[in-house]
């Protein structure tokens, strides 16, 4: 029998380390060749490590959240024939020093003084009595009397103290004059009716690995970097809604179902012709701006695992249906983790979404380093005034955030407003195609 070493692969270029999110196997386990081990991830793009060989686990490089540089050793395998490399000597646990006390000293010869007689100590104080303990009960409701003596009504009444809201310890419930002293040292604050609801202490720790991570250092480094500005319009989506229920109509295979996203895309094409600062990457530590001519839409969509961006590239190539196709596509291999490092990372302006969950309003984080992102709010049935009455209109807001360092208020109101005016007007979206 022999050891077998399973390293880490390069898992992209120009990639040194990955986190290990998943294992598949355990110490001891069975595997059999191209049985999955591990996944590892990086640019929010999950690789997973096969086995080569048949054996058996002996040993895991690193628990889940752990960083693994590239070649490092990542599982060890007992196989048969020699294997790759020599069996690892398992370090033996460290010895554990016992201390072992050194006999005691022989008393030494009492003294005479020792065999004198003693004076008897002072009697100390007697403690305290011990404070109340029995169990605290519900107050007494409204209309029933309290058991207690004349004597303890008395006491009670001076010190101002409700009989009701005071358990009795004594036979059948009586009060005592102990129960009124335990009262005042405890006071009314800790009597609670019996709802039978009890509180919960429990803390659970969830160590952030994984895909998890990586978006928490992305939005911190958008946060701390990028002053952001938020515009917000309300945009009437009523002539929208029509065209796209009409288009939906028309049974073609192979045409997919329209939804709001692929209009919105065209749009954006359009406007960022007008204004090609939006569809830009601010390098803020060289101090450059790039510009793109490429329109590539990164889409956020929420999976099991976290919100993942897949990129639909080339967007100002496409048309309504192709964009609708490639959405489609990107979306569902995120939600299966089978997206590519390529097709989640490229994206020169970003739209999030939450579909029926939408909101209201929302304010958006920009996917930095971009410079925009477009925010789409649920669609709700409004009264909107015509002129002469109030009538119902398909409205949804657009919530749209700018990296205020390069991109002016007026300029990011200019973007919105001509995305509102297509939308508003979807012929539009057509014209020059």
């Amino acid at each position: 029998m022999g050891e077998h070493v399973i390293k880490l692969p390069d898992v992209g270029e120009g990639v040194a380390e990955a986190e290990l999110v998943e294992w598949h196997v355990k110490v001891g386990d069975l595997v059999r060749e191209d049985s999955l081990l591990a996944a590892v991830m990086t640019d929010k793009a999950t690789v997973e490590i096969p086995s080569p060989v048949d054996g058996e686990i002996l040993w895991l490089g690193g628990e889940i959240g752990d960083t693994i540089a590239v070649g490092s050793p990542l599982v060890r395998l007992k196989v048969e024939g020699e294997g790759n490399a020599a069996k690892a000597a398992i370090p033996e646990p460290a010895a554990i020093e016992v201390m072992v006390p050194a006999p005691a000293a022989e008393p030494a010869a009492k003294k005479p003084s020792d065999t004198a007689p003693k004076q008897k100590p002072t009697a100390e104080p007697e403690p305290p009595p011990a404070a109340f303990s029995s169990p605290v009960g519900a107050p007494r409701p409204e209309g029933e009397k309290p058991l207690a003596s004349p004597a303890v009504r008395v006491r009670a009444k001076e010190a101002g103290i409700d009989l009701r809201q005071i358990p009795g310890t004594g036979p059948a419930g009586r009060i005592t004059h102990e129960d009124i002293e335990a009262f005042m040292r405890r006071g009314p604050q800790s009597i609670r009716p019996a709802t039978g609801l009890a509180e919960d202490n429990t803390v659970e720790e969830i160590k952030i690995v994984g895909l998890r991570r990586r978006i928490a250092e992305k939005m911190a480094i958008a946060k701390s970097r990028i002053p952001h500005i938020t515009y917000i319009e309300e945009i009437d989506v009523t002539a929208l809604e029509e065209l796209r229920a009409t288009l939906n109509k028309e049974k073609r295979p192979d045409r997919p179902k329209l939804t709001l996203l692929p209009f919105l895309m065209r749009a954006m094409v359009k406007a960022i012709r007008e204004q090609p600062g939006m569809n830009a990457l601010f390098d803020d530590e060289a101090g450059v701006i790039h510009r793109h001519g490429g329109v590539h839409i990164g889409i956020a969509a929420q999976t099991s695992a976290g919100l993942v961006v897949p990129v639909v590239k080339h967007v100002e190539a496409r048309d309504l249906w192709d964009c609708a196709a490639e959405v489609n596509r990107l979306a569902e291999a995120a939600k299966n983790g089978t997206a590519t490092r390529e097709e989640l990372s490229g994206s020169t302006i970003t739209i999030t979404s939450l579909g029926a969950m939408g909101g209201v309003a929302t304010t958006p984080v920009i996917n930095h380093p971009e410079v925009a992102i477009v925010g789409v709010n649920k669609i709700m049935v409004r009264p909107v005034w015509d002129g002469s009455a109030f009538i119902p209109r398909k409205m949804m807001n657009l919530s749209s955030s700018f990296d205020h360092r390069v991109v002016d208020g007026w300029d990011a109101a200019v973007f919105v407003q001509r995305i509102k005016t297509l939308l508003e007007t979807p012929a539009l979206i057509f014209v020059g195609e």
